[in-house]
């Protein structure tokens, strides 16, 4: 089996508010139809985004509907990531940790998705 791309979809009731914030945390573009968008990177397809009307946020970490996905992003520069997707709309859940070799903060996206942007501490 060969695949040929590998995507991420998310639920969300606004698909324009979902698939702008992962379009602008990618450095993408979005290709939107009425009940579907797909983010693009570099011409490849990377997350897409379907409408669901009636999508209710995981309600992270112990809720529910409880989380059943997320993304882990590994950033070089922590502070410049929280900066540019809390800039496109991201929501901080739980800050970091306890600064041990690796370390990360949880985000809800637009959608009310969990994500978490991690790093190495030096």
């Amino acid at each position: 089996m060969k695949i040929r791309w590998q995507v991420v979809a998310f639920d969300a009731a606004d698909l324009e508010s979902e698939s702008s914030f992962w379009a602008g945390v990618l450095g993408g573009v979005v290709d939107a139809d009425d009940d579907w968008h797909m983010v693009m990177v570099d011409g490849r397809p990377r997350i897409g985004v379907q409408l669901a009307p009636d999508h209710v946020p995981p309600d992270w970490p112990d809720g529910e509907p409880k989380q059943q996905v997320h993304l882990d992003l590994w950033v070089e520069d922590i502070d410049e990531a929280h900066a540019r997707v809390m800039e496109l709309g991201a929501r901080l859940l739980q800050s970091a940790g306890d600064g041990g070799p690796d370390d990360f903060q949880v985000y809800a996206d637009p959608a009310g998705h969990p994500f978490c942007l991690c790093w190495v501490n030096p």
